[in-house]
């Protein structure tokens, strides 16, 4: 069997077992999408990163997945993560075969439900960068999320759960001889997908339960409902 088409068929049945689908966009937050693109190479999952531009207001020179505002065209969360990888990285989506959508996160400052969205990328794909949004892109072997050497964490206070663990991870390209920070949202969607594509607990934190981080971001949801807000 084609090393590649094993690594996809495994890829949709783990995300499967956690698509949550529709259950959370009708809350009435402003929403923004990310689009957590994975690519196989030589039967190897990968995950494509970008660095933000300097020239924006909000976290400059940060790593992070595509992604941004759902706009009033937009028909859903798969639809905005679509759009902004096309205009930020020239991903087009019929390259793209949306694989499910993940627990959303509240954003605090701003506040928005921020959806992360799986998707398979079809190659070849040619990178054509916005350089007002983007200063370049790079790819992470999804497995680094779980066997990440240099790597801190933070703690903050997230009511009304108390204290919760903030990733700081930081990944070495050796072909371009450059260390990215990898951290806060954009880490924890990473090894929250590691983990469950994987199946593996990250080496650095042997605290990690999946299913309680899962459980605790819907229960968070809830307690932020719109009744709450």
């Amino acid at each position: 069997m084609d090393k590649d088409y094993s690594a996809l068929d495994k890829i949709k049945n783990a995300i499967k077992k956690h698509d949550v689908g529709s259950r959370f966009t009708s809350y009435p937050l402003r929403k923004a999408s990310v689009l957590l693109p994975v690519f196989i190479k030589q039967g190897k999952p990968y995950l494509l990163l970008t660095v933000r531009s300097m020239k924006l207001k909000t976290m400059p020179g940060d790593v992070c997945f595509p992604g941004g505002q759902q706009e009033a065209t937009d028909r859903d969360d798969i639809e905005t993560a679509l759009r902004e990888a096309k205009e930020e990285i020239g991903l087009c989506p019929e390259q793209v075969e949306v694989i499910g959508r993940l627990v959303p996160y509240i954003s605090m400052s701003p506040r928005y439900l921020i959806t992360p969205v799986v998707a398979m990328v079809q190659e070849p794909f040619h990178v054509c960068l916005d350089p007002d949004e983007v200063t370049e892109v790079f790819m992470v072997p999804l497995d680094f999320f779980i066997n990440c050497e240099n790597y801190t964490s933070v703690y903050i206070n997230l009511l009304p759960f108390g204290t919760r663990k903030i990733h700081n991870l930081h990944y070495e390209d050796k072909q371009k001889n450059k260390t990215y920070k990898i951290w806060g949202l954009t880490a924890h969607f990473a090894v929250l997908l590691a983990v469950i594509l994987l199946e593996q607990l990250p080496l650095y934190d042997s605290s990690y339960d999946l299913k309680s981080i899962l459980m605790d971001s819907e229960n968070y949801l809830i307690a932020s409902s719109p009744s709450k807000l």
